[in-house]
């Protein structure tokens, strides 16, 4: 939650990645959970004036860890290789039933007590997350990257593109005004977004870099087993934690079914070893 944990947190990242580039393009896209949370309890310093909506809370997530990641990269890569950072709205339906039930957690961590004292001056919905609470968003599904073209035109001309931020910035074209898009009240799953994305510039892998090396069938049981190579249609045969591991599960399920590339679950200190298909959790029809 601080300037300083997240610069440390992004140069580790930036440091695994960096070897990658020297052989891959790299489209590089990551969360913001903790950060909108605190952006929105920030806001609500000012009473005197309406919070700022999660989509621009969104936006301003995308700038600030757009740039450690640009700047943390190029420390580390050779000074001859562009980066940017693009901003990135992604559109939703104003119809998804997510928006009836809000499930997508965001910011910090609270004791029961405290969060329903926040739940009742705020107005924002809380749900258990492990011992504690968290607030809780609605989740649409991402449907269209709106910016994916200048993503691709960079993309082709060699650049490592920092895109679609802690899900995109949630946006819809307005019920009564069909060609006027607006932000939108939610959290989109960064793992699906990032799965539209991989979808939208042709990649041939989507690598969810998490912190543990994979999937694991009967997790925290003595029998636990990590899973290595498998189909998208082995992992559909099994249930995972809708909090943690479920949706990177999804997006990899999406990808690799949708596209017959390959996607891959695992550690971030190990992405090199995932990219060569030798680490983590490997998705893929060939498996």
């Amino acid at each position: 939650m601080t300037a300083a944990v997240q610069r440390q947190n992004v140069a580790r990242a930036a440091r695994a990645i960096a070897p990658l580039a020297a052989e891959h393009r790299l489209v590089v896209a990551h969360g913001n959970g903790p950060q909108v949370g605190l952006l929105a309890l920030q806001s609500e310093a000012y009473p005197e004036v309406d919070p700022y909506p999660l989509d621009v809370l969104g936006a301003e997530t995308e700038g600030m860890i757009g740039y450690m990641i640009e700047q943390e990269l190029g420390n580390v890569l050779p000074v001859e290789v562009p980066l940017a950072t693009v901003l990135t709205m992604i559109e939703v339906d104003p119809s998804d039933k997510a928006f009836d039930n809000p499930v997508k957690f965001v910011g910090p961590v609270y004791e029961e007590d405290e969060a329903r004292q926040v739940a009742e001056s705020k107005q924002w919905t809380f749900r258990r997350d492990g011992g504690k609470w968290r607030r809780v968003v609605p989740s649409p599904e991402p449907r269209r990257i709106v910016e994916i073209r200048p993503v691709r035109w960079l993309l082709e001309h060699g650049v490592i593109v920092i895109c679609a931020g802690g899900g995109g910035i949630p946006t819809m074209y307005s019920p009564e005004d069909r060609g006027r898009l607006v932000g939108v009240e939610a959290v989109i799953d960064k793992d699906l977004a990032s799965c539209l994305l991989a979808e939208n510039v042709g990649a041939d892998l989507l690598v969810l870099a998490t912190d543990v090396d994979g999937v694991y069938m009967h997790w925290g049981k003595p029998d636990q087993e990590r899973v290595g190579w498998t189909t998208p249609q082995d992992l559909l045969l099994n249930e995972f934690a809708a909090g943690s591991m479920a949706p990177k599960v999804a997006a990899a399920i999406r990808f690799a079914s949708g596209t017959g590339g390959r996607a891959a679950i695992g550690a971030l200190e190990d992405i090199t070893d995932i990219v060569e298909g030798i680490a983590g959790t490997q998705v893929s029809q060939a498996a």
